[in-house]
């Protein structure tokens, strides 16, 4: 007997090719789904797909044939793992298919920031170049990556990726574990305190949990270098976004990059959109992960996951 796939929020895989998925059961997809949309929609899947979907206990409980979520992400924060579990529902997540996109990001994000790469191309486009009458231009000086000190907050796939490539540009790296369960020789390991005062550079790779949530807050931000960047590609809520502003606002640290928000899509009165000198934060939409390499492995390890299971025999 066929398995009935039901995906809730395939927009988040864009275009990719779902045929990987498509080809193991009956499939149905949904663009978007609303919470309240979930049962209706769900009521006959053995497996359901969702990327950011909220399953509760409730949810799990009037969902009595579903045997498989599959979360078309590596963070499981949106799901009652507790509750999947009494209903005898598997919780699969795929690890490790944004890794390089992730990486990439964070370095795109500081380098743009360290060079001023936002204002610079505004300056010459805007005409300010061309009327300047100077052949270069100081305004906004700007630094070089090589020899920096590159504080890493948790040291996964992706944390361990962007300290290998901050070890190529010439930084010395260390790393503070929030789990306190990774210990690589490889890197120094230091306490956040400790981390946050010696690194130009710090970024963001760990997990929201309760131990996470607002793990930078105002005075720890006030702990960095007032000419250090600060790039979070993990999670919003894993930084005080009032206290980032103030920290901005009053030079505290010199510059941040910010791809992700405690509430998604960034509300309209989020205090980032306050910060007074555009050039010292870079904002992007969630997008770090998304490339279109990093999306089709993110289909292939969900039609992994799903094919895994049923060879397991459920």
């Amino acid at each position: 007997m066929k398995l009935k796939i039901v995906f809730l929020d395939q927009y988040t895989v864009n275009d990719s090719d779902l045929s990987p998925i498509k080809t193991l059961g009956d499939y149905t997809g949904y663009d978007f789904t609303e919470p309240g949309q979930i049962i209706e929609r769900c009521q006959d899947a053995d497996v359901v797909i969702t990327n950011k979907m909220p399953f509760q206990g409730d949810t799990f409980k009037k969902l009595p044939k579903l045997k498989l979520l599959c979360i078309a992400a590596t963070g499981m924060n949106n799901v009652d793992l507790e509750a999947a579990a009494e209903a005898g529902v598997a919780v699969r997540n795929a690890v490790d298919y944004s890794t390089h996109s992730v990486a990439e990001h964070t370095f795109c994000g500081v380098l743009a920031l360290l060079k001023q790469s936002v204002y610079m191309d505004d300056f010459v486009k805007s005409g300010r170049y061309t009327a300047s009458g100077k052949l270069f231009d100081f305004t906004r000086p700007t630094y070089e990556l090589f020899s920096k000190r590159w504080g890493i907050i948790g040291l996964g796939h992706i944390g361990r990726q962007v300290a290998l490539l901050a070890r190529a540009f010439g930084c010395a790296v260390s790393y503070y574990s929030t789990s306190g369960k990774n210990k690589d020789p490889e890197f120094q390991r230091l306490t956040l305190d400790e981390l946050l005062s010696q690194s130009d550079i710090v970024s963001i790779h760990a997990p929201l949990n309760q131990d996470t949530y607002h793990l930078l807050d105002y005075p720890r931000l006030c702990l960095m270098k007032p000419t250090a960047i600060l790039s979070n590609v993990a999670r919003g809520s894993l930084v005080d976004e009032a206290g980032l502003t103030q920290a901005l606002n009053e030079n505290r640290i010199a510059g941040a990059a910010i791809d992700v928000y405690s509430d998604e899509p960034m509300r309209a009165d989020n205090p980032l959109r306050s910060v007074k000198d555009p050039y010292k934060l870079l904002l992007s939409p969630h997008s770090a992960w998304s490339t279109e390499e990093a999306l089709q492995i993110l289909v292939n390890k969900v039609a992994d996951n799903i094919r895994r299971f049923e060879a397991e025999g459920h």
